[in-house]
């Protein structure tokens, strides 16, 4: 909540004013019963039609005003909780773009896409609401009490005497239904998880008719998100109860005590009529305030999940000159790993001693089996991880103490799992970068995706569908390939983009790139050895360790692992020379 103060401070004015109109409306509330209390007992039995006509004028101003300060506060607390909200969603959303991996990894995707919808929706009917009731209702509580212990002490002593009880109620349910609504949201991330892989992997759920099975998940997780909402809600929900309860008491007791002073003449019965009303006027501001007790335990566990997102730390943040030793760049390093390691967990080592070097323009392949920390090591290269030990550099600088944005202007990347977006091809090549048509077109040439985008209807305007699905599996490859390549990047990591190409187009993809991008250091990671035989160097990875480090060459005579995986995928007598594969392609 305190997070939440600091979006308020700037709308106190609004607020302020819309406040004061709550409370003038309130007053006119509470003026109408004691008006109907002066008609009844002195304006009626003097019988002159003017004077009552007067009386009943000035409750109808009263009346018109209630309205009229009701309605136009209304909808000041409506604008300003929707800006508030709003500020507070895109600071949440710039937020989670800039969190590092590892503390997306801790919160998980599913809880930061409901941190951002439905935590966001439960602040803004927390502000909302606090705006419409959080004076209005005080004050005719407070002043309703006032003016019946003004009136009449006896009575108003009947309702004063029910406030402390009615008051311990709210905060004893209050301070059990906090914890059950933060408990609630969690499932909701649950819940949320659930949906997102069901979604994502359709297809293949389709594909092995596994429908009833993800039925039965999603029914689980779902039935615990309802156990839970049930829990929250029901205890909540006693709260109004509990206070119609008291109420009602003490309206027994008004009615009873009431009887006795009129028929003994201590009051009149236009007292007791305005005291009803007050009755009323009190039971509507208790209940109101039940349910504003309801949206603020939502709306505080709501603002501390937000808070929770918006107080991490910057974990990616550029070193100072004396917390890393620097080395002058050299011709012969441009991208260097100096005896890296890296663990996700901080337990063991996912990388272990990585030490290599590239020069500017050379290419690097890296080849190993499905766990061996071929992506990881792209992931230390572009500081989405920072590594536990050793120094990561380009250009002979700590990666380290590169600005984010200038870190990654250097690079083009095509990740393993990546996304075309519901757009054109020609947005999802360009990617708001504003390029020319013609760097686009040369992009998608390049990328062997230009023929199959001219066959399309529309060609680069051509609509795509979510996540690309009207395209195959090779074509989006080539679409993700042109996206990376259209930048002119510095560094160009594919990573495994190359799976569902065939050799041929795969051995003109590299042509190209070669061609193209003379100046572009690149690292390609594969599964397929055609497709990083050709590169200056290749590293051999097994269990976050480097078994293997040369050209084709070097190591079919030296590293036994990338040998057998030769003979599996080239066959013992198609172990020849990169540029007789080539040919034979």
């Amino acid at each position: 909540m305190k997070r939440l103060l600091q979006y308020i401070r700037p709308y106190l004015m609004r607020m302020s004013a819309g406040f004061l109109i709550k409370f003038l409306g309130a007053l006119m509330d509470l003026l109408i019963p004691w008006m109907l209390s002066k008609i009844i007992d002195d304006v009626i039995p003097t019988g002159e039609v003017p004077y009552i006509l007067l009386w009943g004028g000035l409750m109808v101003v009263a009346s018109g005003m209630v309205y009229a300060f009701n309605v136009i506060p209304n909808r000041m607390a409506a604008h300003v909780a929707r800006d508030i909200t709003e500020e507070v969603r895109m600071d949440l959303y710039e937020k989670t773009s800039s969190l590092s991996c590892n503390q997306v990894d801790r919160l998980t995707i599913p809880s930061l896409i409901s941190r951002i919808t439905s935590d966001t929706y439960n602040v803004h009917r927390m502000l909302n609401m606090m705006q419409r009731l959080g004076v209005r209702a005080p004050i005719l509580l407070v002043g309703g009490l006032i003016v019946t212990m003004a009136m009449e002490p006896r009575l108003g002593a009947v309702l004063l005497a029910m406030m402390p009880l009615m008051g311990l109620t709210i905060w004893l349910i209050s301070r059990k239904g906090i914890p059950m609504y933060i408990e609630t949201q969690k499932r909701v991330d649950q819940m949320v998880q659930t949906v997102r892989e069901n979604i994502v992997g359709i297809r293949i759920i389709k594909a092995l008719s596994k429908g009833s099975y993800e039925r039965e998940r999603f029914d689980g997780v779902n039935a615990a998100l309802s156990r839970q909402e049930t829990k929250a809600g029901v205890t909540m929900a006693t709260t109004n109860p509990m206070m119609n309860l008291f109420l009602n008491f003490g309206l027994v007791f008004v009615i009873l005590l009431g009887a006795f002073l009129v028929n003994s003449g201590i009051t009149k019965i236009g007292k007791i009529i305005a005291f009803q009303s007050y009755f009323t006027i009190i039971l509507t501001a208790v209940i109101s305030l039940s349910r504003m007790f309801v949206i603020l335990s939502k709306g505080t566990a709501s603002a501390d999940r937000i808070a929770e997102v918006l107080d991490l730390p910057e974990e990616l943040t550029p070193m100072l000159e004396n917390e890393t030793r620097e080395e002058a760049a050299s011709p012969d390093e441009f991208i260097a790993f100096d005896h890296v390691s890296f663990s996700y967990l901080g337990q063991q080592d996912n990388l272990s001693d990585i030490n290599f070097t590239l020069k500017k323009g050379e290419t690097l392949g890296i080849i190993g089996s499905t766990g061996s920390g071929k992506s990881t090591l792209v992931n230390l290269l572009m500081r989405l991880y920072d590594v536990s030990d050793g120094q990561v550099r380009i250009g002979g600088v700590d990666v380290r103490r590169i600005s984010d944005e200038k870190l990654h202007r250097m690079f083009g990347v095509v990740f393993q799992s990546d996304v075309l977006f519901a757009d054109t091809i020609r947005e999802n090549i360009d990617f708001g970068r504003k390029l020319t048509m013609q760097q686009i077109e040369d992009a998608a040439r390049q990328a062997q995706a230009e023929e199959f985008i001219l066959d399309r209807e529309g060609s680069f305007e051509s609509q795509l569908a979510i996540r690309g699905s009207n395209l195959s599996g090779g074509q989006r490859q080539r679409l993700l390939i042109a996206r990376a390549l259209a930048g002119q990047p510095d560094i160009l990591i594919l990573d495994d983009s190359s799976s569902a190409l065939d050799y041929k187009t795969d051995a003109s993809l590299r042509q190209a790139i070669r061609e193209n991008h003379q100046k572009t250091t690149s690292i390609i990671i594969a599964q397929r050895i055609s497709s990083v035989m050709q590169a200056d160097h290749i590293l051999v990875l097994e269990n976050g360790r480097e078994i293997g480090y040369g050209t084709h060459e070097q190591l079919m005579e030296n590293c036994a692992v990338y040998q057998e995986i030769a003979g599996s995928q080239l066959g013992d007598g198609k172990l020849h020379t990169p540029g007789k594969k080539e040919e034979d392609q």
